[in-house]
């Protein structure tokens, strides 16, 4: 029942849409003011981007949140605390050397919800990865104590689905430490009932002027 609910705000939302540089811009308008904006590969229709915002107890429009995508960058030609530079030590080694600072992110599959953390040199046995059903949040720890973080999946929280620790998993490399939390079947479904509906919008392209409206 919750994810067909979810399934029909959406379909129900303000919808406008936009092609551009090979992404389809979907930009959400409910009923209580909140605005969602996602941008999927043309493609293959994978998620890129999701972020929100919201208006302020005053009216005013907050700034945007993200959800799904990478942070934005510090601006070009600046190494931000969320790159990793390669060591010159060596000029002729491809050993990579991790900035200080972890960043974290969140990038989907088609069949995952998927978190990375850059900048985390340590080992894999280092970490711990886990469930909170209490929280209802996902707990990382490291057994060095260098770093803790705990998030929530937003997708299971507007589904009203349960998490499972079966479902989560983890690996390291590079200095990045990738979760995985499989996407229960409900989700799987939900997501390929929307872009069925999103193929109903019609889309501008970015030569096109303002996108048209549902």
């Amino acid at each position: 029942m919750a994810v067909t609910g979810w399934l029909e705000s959406l379909r129900t939302a303000q919808k406008t849409a936009l092609l551009q540089d090979g992404r389809r811009k979907v930009h959400y308008l409910f009923p209580d003011g909140k605005e969602m904006a996602e941008e999927y590969d043309e493609k293959t229709s994978e998620l890129l981007v999701r972020k929100w915002r919201v208006k302020s107890a005053l009216g005013a429009m907050g700034q945007w949140q993200l959800e799904v995508g990478d942070p934005a960058p510090l601006g070009a030609g600046n190494l931000g605390p969320e790159l990793i530079k390669e060591s010159n030590a060596n000029e002729q080694s491809s050993s990579w050397i991790c900035l200080l600072q972890p960043i974290f992110m969140r990038k989907d599959t088609k069949m995952s919800f998927q978190w990375r953390i850059r900048n985390l040199p340590y080992p894999k046995d280092v970490y711990s990865v886990s469930v909170d059903q209490k929280e209802r949040c996902i707990i990382v720890r490291t057994t060095n104590k260098k770093y803790y973080k705990k998030f929530s999946i937003p997708d299971l929280d507007r589904h009203q689905l349960p998490l499972d620790d079966a479902l989560l998993s983890f690996a390291h490399a590079n200095c990045t430490l990738i979760i995985s939390y499989q996407k229960p079947k409900e989700v799987v479904v939900a997501e390929s009932e929307l872009q069925k509906e999103l193929k109903k919008v019609k889309t501008a392209h970015s030569n096109d002027g303002d996108c048209k409206t549902q």
